[in-house]
């Protein structure tokens, strides 16, 4: 189940404001890759499009990272953006507000092993820290290629 595991900031409460998250699993797939650190923002108000932390409504201790795609109700229907690793709204349903505890603001990649060429450092330097974009079209123009 892909999830996220608190960073550097580790004991501290959803009160903090930011705190820094490290990605696991496949499941938002062109747009993060597991190892990829988050910087998170509790309590910010959540827009269609948003990469969101939750709290995976059946296993209320594992945290998750999803978009937020729509408003459904008093909750939202969250998809990850890779399509065939599942564990998003289309299993679980709507997820209620209370449950969507963050909202990515930044996203870093770590340098790899084999990013030590001028080439791949070249690569890394362009890529390593961006902000999460709320435009889904960056991910599809990403899983075109």
């Amino acid at each position: 189940m892909p999830g996220l595991t608190q960073g550097p900031g580790r004991g501290r409460t959803a009160r903090a404001r930011f705190q820094v998250v490290e990605v696991t699993g496949p499941s938002m797939v062109p747009t993060l890759y597991h190892g990829d650190w988050l910087l998170v923002q509790f309590g910010a108000p959540v827009r269609p499009g948003d990469v969101v932390i939750l709290r995976h409504p059946f296993q209320q201790d594992l945290l998750v990272v999803k978009r937020a795609a729509e408003r459904r109700g008093a909750g939202w229907w969250v998809l990850g953006d890779n399509t065939f690793a599942g564990g998003d709204s289309t299993d679980y349903g709507t997820v209620p507000e209370e449950l969507v505890l963050a909202r990515a603001r930044a996203r870093y990649r770590p340098l790899k092993k084999d990013q030590r060429s001028v080439l791949g450092l070249l690569g890394w330097a362009a890529s390593a820290l961006r902000p999460v974009s709320a435009d889904r079209s960056v991910s599809r123009r990403l899983r075109a290629r």
